[in-house]
């Protein structure tokens, strides 16, 4: 409304003024002439005449404008107004529906409220019944507990010393059982899977078993050639004992020389240099030590092919060379008529079939028992276990633990720090108590049986012992009436360390202790 009053009065003004220029021109003009005077009037009222015509019009149509303009916005409010009431009507709405809500919930908490009270005051209710219960139940159990004490004649402390007394007794005899159960349950399966294993690694084993014997003896065509290996003045013999370091024993025997010397090596070296003399026929104290030499150079070679060999037959890698000479030295080497480096190569392969059924590795398991003797090639030069030496020289060329630890505890002589240990020395044992593998004169033998009945003679109660088997097994005789069932038990575990103490012997011996009680009556 404002701007089209505004509008209107600017309008009237600037018509205002143009009349007021139009009446200043004619002014001007008027005093130029007064023909021009009158034009001008005429001029001035027919555009005042004008002016007034349009600003009439404009006056109306301002008019109808700003009526079109009020409406218009009147139309607007009341849209905008009838909008508002309906919000404001929705949000009453609204507002009305939360508050029944309200309401519903206020009326259902104060329902559980009640509730909730009703069921503090049972709650309280029962625990007193509860605790007067319970101070009756104690009254109730005092005085049964001293009517306890006076029928029992035991105080409660007593009384409670008694059932822990009575009932670690009977947990004892219970726990005895049960480890008697699964002691006995454990030695048969123990049995059985060690039983497997050996058998497996003995058939998977397909090695030639013959055992080679020494060489002492050296035979002659005819009893002439004694003469050349003396020598004039005995200087033959004496320069090929020099050469060899080995005694020549040339007597009576027919077509026959000893060759004496505890260097299996040194002997072998003799016996070939002997046989290249006795088949060249030339014998003398310059060629003796060419073929001495000779002689030296061919046996080295060959303890190296045969080291070589037996680490190829095994299948073992990356073994030092003064090993392989030491390996190759054990050709010549004895231990009761069984050759230590086919017993070794025999070990291997059964050490290496014991670990590949138990899941271990099976190359380290060849390796240690492979070299489980190596110590036996210089035991004749070293003071000391051969099983002591051949660790230390193991560990000096390069070995690993496991394998050193293996080749010193398989005689016992350390303490087994791995599975290795007992599997290299259960290998040396099969291998060495297989039979026809060693022989033992009839003294050693004889001696072993009368000790195993010696030390378990020594023990209290034994009636009769009887070594059987070979001596792998002791059965032993008690008496019923001073060794009882239990004792029986313990003497066959005293008398198996005793015999594992005192005596040195090949795989083990089984000790059996019999107890036997007989009634004897006579009818008349």
């Amino acid at each position: 409304m404002l701007s089209l009053d505004a509008s209107l009065l600017a309008g009237i003004v600037g018509l205002v003024g143009g009349i007021l220029v139009a009446m200043a021109v004619v002014w001007v003009r008027d005093k130029k002439g007064k023909a021009e005077t009158e034009t001008a009037k005429n001029t001035a009222a027919r555009i005042l005449e004008e002016a007034k015509k349009d600003a009439t019009a404009i006056k109306k149509e301002a008019e109808l404008h700003a009526k079109d303009s009020v409406l218009k916005e009147r139309a607007e409010l009341e849209k905008e107004v009838r909008e508002t009431r309906r919000e404001l009507q929705n949000q009453e709405r609204r507002l009305i529906s939360k508050e029944e809500g309200i309401d519903k919930r206020v009326d259902s908490l104060d329902k559980l409220q009640n509730d909730l009270a009703k069921r503090d005051q049972s709650l309280k209710a029962r625990e007193r019944n509860v605790e007067e219960k319970v101070v009756e139940y104690e009254r109730h159990v005092d005085e049964a507990r001293k009517q306890l004490e006076q029928v029992a004649g035991l105080t409660r402390e007593e009384a409670k010393r008694s059932l822990i007394d009575q009932m670690l007794q009977e947990a004892k005899l219970e726990s005895a059982k049960r480890i008697r159960v699964v002691e006995e349950e454990a030695k048969e399966e123990a049995v059985r899977r060690s039983q497997k294993i050996v058998a497996l690694a003995i058939e998977r084993l397909a090695g030639d078993f013959v055992a080679e014997r020494s060489v002492t003896v050296f035979p002659l065509p005819n009893d002439e050639l004694k003469g050349k290996i003396i020598g004039r003045e005995g200087r033959n013999i004496r320069a090929l004992e020099a050469a060899t370091g080995i005694d020549l024993i040339v007597d009576d025997t027919p077509e026959t020389v000893v060759i004496s010397g505890h260097n299996p090596i040194r002997r072998e070296i003799a016996r070939l240099s002997l046989e290249k003399l006795v088949s060249d026929g030339r014998i003398h104290p310059g060629r003796i030590e060419d073929v001495v030499r000779k002689s030296e150079q061919e046996i080295e070679e060959a303890i190296r092919e045969a080291g070589q060999k037996a680490i190829f037959d095994v299948g073992v890698a990356g073994v030092h060379p003064e090993i392989i000479k030491l390996l190759g030295r054990l050709k010549y080497r004895y231990s009761y008529a069984q050759n230590v480096l086919l017993h070794s190569i025999e070990a291997a392969f059964i050490c290496g079939a014991m670990a590949a059924e138990l899941g271990l590795n099976e190359k380290q398991a060849r390796r240690a028992a492979l070299l489980h003797d190596i110590g036996k090639a210089v035991d004749h030069e070293v003071e000391g276990s051969h099983a002591i030496i051949g660790a230390e020289l193991a560990r000096k060329y390069g070995e690993s633990p496991k394998v050193v630890n293996a080749i010193a505890a398989h005689h016992e002589d350390v303490k087994a720090e791995t599975i290795l240990a007992p599997l290299v020395d259960a290998a040396d044992a099969l291998s060495g108590a297989r039979p026809g593998a060693r022989r033992e004169m009839m003294e050693t033998y004889t001696r072993r049986l009368e000790e195993l009945e010696r030390i378990v003679n020594e023990f209290k109660g034994v009636e009769k012992s009887y070594a059987v088997q070979a001596g792998r097994e002791i059965r032993i005789m008690v008496q019923h009436d001073i060794v009882s069932d239990d004792e029986a038990s313990r003497m066959a575990r005293e008398v198996a360390r005793k015999i594992e103490n005192e005596m040195t012997y090949p795989g083990q011996v089984k000790v059996t202790v019999i107890r036997e009680m007989r009634a004897v009556d006579y009818a008349k």
